[in-house]
């Protein structure tokens, strides 16, 4: 596969509606081969009901200098969006892999990994209203983890509250090996 378009993501606004720090875990980094925009991100979850999309790191905050080539992808046992229609846990994702790095008009394109990084971090856990449905996304408690806000702008994950909206894309639960299946489900 080589870098290019790919598909047309339809994303949706989400109502905050809990936050919780939970402690450390692993937290995975993705650097990417290439510059990423600052409204360019990945989607990632804690379920198949939905992801959120992180940002790049393209911004200097007070204790991080940009990363363009970064996202800090939150917890290792997320699910990623790859590629149309198929997903990986972050555990899996390795250098020379590629993903879909989204944009705020839900354009696509696939760009290549170049390194993995994996650190224990504090995390906390956000849950989303969309749809009648809920989706939750577990992030580093850091001022450089940011997310997209309904009108295009960049929220850090750390000042959300609950009331705030942010930009996911829905999906079905129900996977093997990353690729959809029907099946019923249960994913908290």
């Amino acid at each position: 596969m080589e870098e290019g378009d790919l598909m047309k993501i339809s994303l949706k606004e989400a109502e905050v509606v809990e936050i919780k720090e939970i402690g450390e875990g692993s937290r995975v980094c993705l650097d990417f081969v290439d510059k990423l925009e600052p409204s360019e991100g990945i989607l990632v979850g804690n379920t198949g009901h939905g992801y959120v999309l992180v940002l790049a790191e393209n911004r200097t905050t007070d204790t991080y200098p940009g990363r363009p080539f970064r996202v800090n992808s939150g917890a290792i046992h997320h699910y990623i969006l790859k590629e149309e229609d198929q997903t990986a846990y972050l555990a899996e994702i390795r250098p020379g892999d590629y993903i879909s790095v989204i944009s705020e008009s839900g354009s696509s394109r696939s760009v290549a990994v170049g390194r993995v990084k994996v650190e224990k971090r504090p995390l906390i856990r956000l849950v989303l209203k969309v749809e009648n449905k809920e989706l939750s996304v577990t992030l580093q408690v850091a001022d450089s983890v940011h997310v997209l806000a309904p009108d295009g702008t960049e929220i850090q994950a750390i000042t959300l509250k609950k009331g705030d909206h942010v930009m996911v894309q829905v999906d079905q639960p129900g996977r093997h090996l990353g690729k959809k299946i029907e099946e019923e489900i249960n994913e908290f």
